[in-house]
């Protein structure tokens, strides 16, 4: 069985690929809670791959692969710092850096947080 820093690099390295939602598909746990900084939490896997469906179907043009700067594991969580830097359809240019904090449960995320400037 892989160790929680074998699977988060490998979700990164999925995610640097411009493969977001093969990552998505193997790592997330079926009732995951996904939530944009303070903003209302999505529930459901259903209910968030149509989101990040959204995002990614509206992210263009990425000026350089996204990159990964820090990684931390724990005990069943483990956060990654990312620098974004792309176009958007709806916002425009977007470069940025964030937090991504995930809670792991039965081997997949089920929890994740994103903190970032807004």
């Amino acid at each position: 069985m892989k160790t929680l820093s074998e699977k988060i690099n490998e979700l990164n390295e999925l995610v640097r690929a411009g493969r977001p939602l093969d990552a998505f598909e193997k790592f997330y746990h079926p009732h995951v809670v996904m939530q944009e900084n303070e903003n209302e939490p999505v529930v459901g896997k259903e209910a968030n791959l149509i989101r990040e469906r959204e995002f990614f179907s509206n992210a263009k043009n990425f000026h350089e692969r996204a990159q990964v700067l820090d990684v931390a594991v724990g005990n069943d969580v483990t956060m990654v710092r990312w620098s974004y830097d792309y176009d958007h359809a709806e916002w425009g240019k977007k470069k940025y850096t964030q937090v991504s904090v995930q809670h792991w449960s039965e081997g997949q995320i089920i929890r994740e947080q994103f903190f970032y400037a807004s």
